[in-house]
């Protein structure tokens, strides 16, 4: 029996920093249709996914939090591997950087890289970007002194810090893109890093000494590992890299046959100069391809909480379902380009892609084969039309595209070629005309015949497009009365009978364009309604004071609110809040919160609210309620 070729994936890991919108999920999905076409290979693939946990922005987030850095994190991961499951993420290993098996690996590879002179200890003075963690020469700052990757200010930065000799490997890494060019796709981003090498690399600076949320340097702990270094060495630490059992280090990376990065064109320096760096000092073999992709864009551009134009996973799956989001990211999504995510041309795509043409497809063929041959059918001695000929033709150029592209990363590419087979069988229906078969006895087996090759058309349909939509192509193997296969039954006609479900629903309900748009336009204007002016009477109607929190627990049925108990005065309150996607109930308990004391009370899931606290949000910040520190809960906001 010969050895399963094994494949090795991973997406960036993602930065403790809040809520996932569908631009972050872009990339874990494709990774998960990338693992799964494998799997349907049969390939031995193991998938890894993470949270990026260091840092001084961590550090900050967590203390505007009033949690612990450790605590912060784990809440955000549990939150993130909450999300995957919901989008039907099938990963095997999920990383956190501030896990033990993941400190010790990167304190080795320090150490390592320390002895061998490829890390020394130096002095950095320049500009500091908190927001990206990263540090930036004059040259490379915007004209106004701003960070040239997210244009907020920086900080002037002195210190004493150890560098990364990237200098000492420069032609070294040249050398390795030339002789590997399909070693960075698509090939502009691979120019994009060539062009960057060219000009001359600097040493860079991988430790830092102004915060200690990160790995400690074992033998120098008043500095913490540079987050970059830190969080690249996920890769191989996840594997065992340095590790007592190094097995899967050695199955996937060393002696495997096919590792892949996917990342996004933000942190195309990290993984195309800095990564491959790293493994050249260590002695580690470089045996990745680098995916890049773009951004998933508004039609405003980025998205951004002030304008509005943030769109969360969950808001998508609550109305429309998973597949129909799925679908849409990796349909749109051309390899090293931006995408456009609109409500009206993601609706326009679900309406005739998923409702139109596949769904009705699948409900048309499942109910003329009921109806005409209550629910059999069986492969045919013969062919009886030229268009059966063209159906099987197109089939196997349909299969051969889609294996090329997605081998390749071409998820898009690999999507249309399914979609080719899709349009070509419902013309087919059309060419054939079965409803006219069945009125002519004499026709049985030709109608037989049609009814066959639409069966066989949808059933390789529903097996491409697994790693896509999974959950709509299990249906369509039920529907279909056939149990799951993988890619060795990618073939025309290899079904001799089968008996498809006497009743189908609808795969995807059409939806009524207008009608969904005025629902987001109406939320859009709920969401960014501006308030109108008032005078000073106004505000003096709010009774403005500071409670304390005695207790809160989770409102049953309700993913975002928590019920407090709180003491104002000496009256107990309850208040019904919708914080629990930032707060756990327990780290509420004993905080002093302004609120508003005099709103009117009413009723929220079967409880009263008594009152509203006052919170604070900004973008690319997590909401946070306003505390009191000095004052009591008897005081008054003046």
């Amino acid at each position: 029996m010969s050895k399963k070729k094994t494949c090795y994936v991973t997406t960036p890991i993602y930065y403790a920093s809040g809520n996932v919108h569908i631009g972050n999920s872009y990339t874990t999905l494709a990774c998960d249709a990338f693992v799964r076409f494998n799997r349907l290979r049969g390939r031995d693939t193991f998938y890894l996914t993470g949270m990026d946990e260091h840092g001084q922005k961590i550090e900050n987030a967590a203390k505007s939090l009033g949690r612990a850095p450790q605590e912060h994190v784990n809440i955000i991961a549990e939150e993130t591997k909450a999300l995957w499951k919901e989008l039907n993420i099938d990963f095997d290993d999920f990383i956190q950087t501030s896990e033990e098996r993941h400190v010790l690996v990167v304190q080795k590879i320090f150490e390592k890289l320390l002895k061998s002179g490829d890390i020394y200890l130096g002095k950095y003075e320049g500009d500091y970007c908190v927001y990206d963690e990263a540090f930036f020469t004059k040259t490379q700052l915007n004209s106004d002194g701003t960070c040239p990757d997210c244009g907020r200010p920086t900080t002037k930065v002195q210190e004493e810090c150890y560098f990364l000799n990237l200098k000492k490997y420069q032609q070294k890494l040249l050398d390795y893109i030339r002789e590997n060019p399909d070693f960075i796709q698509p090939e502009t981003r691979k120019n994009e890093v060539v062009s960057f090498v060219e000009r001359g690399l600097e040493d860079l600076a991988i430790s830092r000494t102004t915060f200690k949320w990160g790995v400690p340097v074992l033998s120098n702990p008043r500095h913490v590992v540079y987050v970059w270094i830190d969080a690249l060495s996920n890769y191989i630490s996840a594997l065992g890299y340095l590790a007592e059992d190094d097995s899967k280090f050695k199955k996937y990376w060393l002696e495997g046959d096919e590792v892949v990065h996917v990342i996004g064109k933000d942190i195309l320096r990290f993984h195309a100069v800095y990564w491959p760096i790293m493994l050249l000092a260590l002695g580690v073999p470089i045996r990745f391809k680098l995916y890049v992709h773009g951004w998933v864009l508004m039609k405003e551009g980025k998205m951004s909480k002030s304008k509005g134009n943030v769109i969360y996973p969950r808001d998508v799956i609550n109305r429309y379902g998973l597949d129909s989001l799925r679908y849409y990211l990796l349909r749109e999504m051309p390899l090293g380009n931006d995408c456009i995510f609109s409500y009206d041309k993601f609706i326009e795509k679900y309406n005739v892609d998923l409702a139109n043409d596949l769904g009705n497809l699948v409900s048309r063929t499942i109910s003329m084969i009921n109806k005409y041959f209550k629910g059999v059918v069986i492969r045919p001695k013969k062919t009886y039309f030229s268009e059966d000929e063209d159906l099987r033709k197109v089939a196997e150029a349909s299969i051969a595209a889609y294996l090329e592209a997605f081998e390749n990363f071409r998820l898009q590419n690999g999507i249309i070629a399914v979609w080719n087979l899709v349009n070509r069988s419902n013309k087919y229906i059309d060419e054939t005309t079965p409803w006219l078969l069945f009125k002519d006895e004499t026709k049985r087996e030709a109608l037989n015949s049609v009814m066959y090759h639409l069966f066989e058309s949808i059933r390789l349909i529903a097996l491409m497009i697994a790693p896509v939509i999974p959950d709509s192509a299990e249906i369509i193997f039920k529907e279909l009365g056939l149990d799951r296969e993988d890619f060795s039954a990618l073939k025309f006609g290899i079904t001799a009978e089968s008996k498809v479900a006497e009743k189908v629903k609808p795969l995807f309900q059409r939806l009524d364009l207008e009608a969904e748009m005025k629902y987001h336009e109406a939320k859009n204007e709920e969401e960014l309604q501006t308030k109108p002016e008032i005078t000073i009477e106004d505000f003096n109607k709010l009774d403005l004071r500071i409670g304390e929190i005695l207790a809160a627990e989770k409102v049953k049925a309700a993913t975002k609110l928590l019920l407090l108990k709180v003491k104002i005065d000496e009256e107990i309150r309850t208040i019904v809040s919708g914080i629990a996607e930032y707060y756990r109930p327990e780290e509420l308990v004993g905080k002093k919160v302004a609120l508003i004391a005099n709103l009117k009370p009413v009723k929220i899931k079967g409880h009263l609210s008594q009152g509203m606290l006052l919170c604070a949000e900004g973008e690319g910040k997590p909401l946070e309620i306003l505390e009191v520190f000095k004052n009591d809960s008897k005081s008054r906001i003046l």
